[in-house]
């Protein structure tokens, strides 16, 4: 499983995304760029020019046809993907953290820093997937942290909730038409705060990790935890794969912390994990610093990593990750 390295970036990256069909990989990182790459070869199609800030944030529409970014420079954008024009701007006070458009493309969320004064919100708007269509203004509803901040968000099936991982560990669940809130949950170790929620491709259960250690699948409507993953780093990124029952963690001792700087010491790996017996099965090796955001392959025959170096690995899968099984799964089989 050779990966393929994509050098693009000149500072560490904050999120990677492929497109539903999985030809394209999109790529953010503190340097104000954004890059898109074919994922099969990992040659790069092109930038998004305009973000005057780090970018922390991006998603791709379920046609393909609009890209949004969130940034440090307390904007949302949108762009055309194939021409990289900018077709919309939204300002905001603080930056934009984490941007996710709805199953059909027809709504956004987005998640707002809490600073200076403003807390923290999640932002919903109505999207247009036309590229000649002028998007709104203005949001169409606003839910306001007054306690711990979002940190990241996502929408369920049918656009029916949208679930929010929050500072202090909490998950939420609010109406994803009128965003009054329905119940939270301490899904993880009270203040270690939650740094990705990744949904299952049928939107009814998710993956969150936190700076506790752990990462953990909930299903949608109970907020129940279903699974947990314990690690023994501190985590970053969490992902789902589909065809098999494995789940991918990203994480890893920032440089800071860290008192000798081997790479084992600092735990750059990404660990795969069976999703049903909740056991490490594998390791791959390669970023020289914490993985801060993993993305798989929506057919799932591969996934990408984006690490604190700098660096997009994209690795496809070979036969023993597919052949791969328990003793248990060969007689189901």
């Amino acid at each position: 499983m050779r990966p393929i390295l994509l050098q693009g970036h000149e500072r560490s990256l904050t999120q990677i995304k492929y497109n539903k069909d999985g030809d394209l990989l999109f790529s953010t990182a503190k340097d104000h760029v954004v890059c898109a790459w074919y994922s099969v070869n990992g040659e790069r199609v092109g930038t998004y020019n305009g973000h005057i800030g780090a970018l922390w944030t991006v998603d791709v529409d379920p046609t393909t046809t609009l890209l949004v970014t969130g940034s440090a420079d307390n904007t949302i954008r949108l762009w055309d993907v194939r021409t990289g024009k900018q077709l919309k701007m939204w300002e905001f006070p603080t930056a934009v953290k984490r941007v996710e458009f709805s199953e059909d493309g027809t709504l956004l969320l987005a998640v707002t820093e809490q600073r200076m004064g403003h807390l923290g919100t999640v932002v919903v708007f109505p999207i247009t997937v036309d590229l000649e269509a002028e998007q709104v203004d203005a949001p169409s509803f606003t839910i306001t942290f007054r306690e711990s901040k979002a940190t990241v968000a996502a929408w369920s099936y049918l656009n029916k909730y949208i679930i929010t991982g929050h500072e202090d560990g909490r998950v939420s669940q609010y109406d994803g038409k009128t965003g009054e809130l329905i119940k939270d949950v301490q899904a993880h170790e009270l203040d270690m705060q939650i740094t990705d929620i990744q949904m299952a491709p049928d939107r009814t259960y998710f993956i969150t990790c936190s700076k506790d250690k752990n990462a953990k699948i909930l299903d949608v409507n109970e907020l129940k935890v279903l699974k947990t993953y314990v690690t023994d780093t501190p985590l970053n990124t969490a992902a789902l794969t589909p065809k098999k029952d494995f789940v991918i963690l990203g994480g890893g001792q920032e440089a800071r912390d860290v008192t000798t700087t081997s790479q084992r010491q600092g735990k750059f790996e990404a660990r795969f994990y069976h999703k049903i017996f909740e056991d490490e099965i594998g390791r791959v090796k390669g970023h020289f610093g914490p993985l801060n955001t993993i993305a798989v392959h929506p057919q799932g025959v591969g996934y990408a990593s984006g690490g604190e170096d700098g660096y997009v690995r994209v690795h496809h899968f070979d036969k023993p990750y597919f052949d791969f099984a328990y003793e248990v799964e060969k007689m189901k089989g």
